[in-house]
């Protein structure tokens, strides 16, 4: 389901987190993040909570428009460690001409870089599905074109939300030590 035939982007930005690697809990941040400050890291982003998925493990909802659409992320954890937080999403998009699914990896990285500071990355892959495929045919769209414009609105997103994740994270193990 995952291949490059059908990724539609690989988007990944870093910036400097002032906290020890020691205080940095990437899920904790995650599952705890209050809606307000998700909101102020992206004019996109509209609401965020957590719940668990039906196996179990733990669950990031958020709600955001990228390129004029509506998405709804169902984050589920895949890896979970305090400096490394890989998240998949089976996402509902909202077109103006329907809706439709997309896959999306989110993945967000801690390194030290000395006692005081971590380099952060937040990495943001998304896949076509079998069903947006199909939605994308049967409106006559090819899927080059598709991704050819969807890229610039994903990769802006990205570019715009990573510093304001690192400060938002950097408080929080300020806040936490």
């Amino acid at each position: 389901m995952h291949s490059v035939e059908n990724q539609i982007v690989d988007s990944s930005f870093s910036a400097i987190i002032n906290a020890p690697i020691e205080k940095i809990d990437i899920p904790r941040w995650c599952f705890t993040l209050p809606e307000k400050d998700y909101q102020e890291c992206s004019p996109a982003h509209i609401a965020a909570g957590f719940t668990t998925a039906p196996d179990g493990r733990r669950m990031s909802i958020n709600v955001e428009t990228i390129g004029g659409s509506l998405m709804v992320q169902h984050y589920v954890e895949t890896l979970g460690e305090k400096d490394h937080l890989i998240l998949d999403s089976h996402s509902d998009v909202f077109t103006p001409s329907g809706r439709t699914t997309i896959h999306v990896t989110w993945e967000l990285s801690a390194k030290r870089i000395d006692e005081a500071r971590c380099d952060f990355t937040n990495r943001v892959r998304s896949y076509a599905t079998d069903e947006m495929l199909t939605f994308l045919d049967r409106q006559g769209i090819p899927f080059d074109i598709f991704r050819t414009q969807r890229q610039p609105m994903s990769i802006a997103h990205n570019k715009g939300e990573t510093p304001l994740f690192a400060a938002n994270i950097e408080r929080a193990a300020l806040r936490n030590s």
